[in-house]
């Protein structure tokens, strides 16, 4: 009968979540333990916080080895803010800018008034 107990494969000795493992059965018929890699967390708006559609969840050592256009989406915040988001700040920073030429109009009519 085969032993039931086994051994932790790396140096950290204990039950951690960077050391999770489950057991396979090797080609020889033995029993082993396979470490298993943490999930990644997908990529989240700064704004809002939902997960950024287009973009993949990976480790970030990962994200060091794909190309551009996987980590991004063409548009300005791409990859760093939802669409929702860009679009508010669009139109709030345009807002801004008109309620800033209404002000300037005031000021003239008033001056041109005295």
């Amino acid at each position: 009968m085969a032993s039931t107990r086994l051994q932790y494969r790396r140096r950290n000795p204990y039950n951690t979540r960077s050391n999770k493992v489950r057991v396979i059965k090797t080609p020889g018929g033995k029993l082993r333990y396979l470490h298993i890699k943490k999930r990644a967390s997908p990529v989240k708006c700064g704004d809002c916080g939902i997960k950024l559609p287009g973009i993949p969840a990976l480790r970030p050592r990962e994200y060091a080895q794909v190309s551009r256009p996987t980590k991004t989406v063409q548009r300005a915040y791409g990859g760093s803010r939802c669409a929702n988001c860009v679009k508010d700040r669009v139109v709030r920073a345009f807002l801004i800018e008109e309620q800033k030429i209404v002000k300037k109009v005031l000021k003239e009519t008033a001056a041109k008034k005295k």
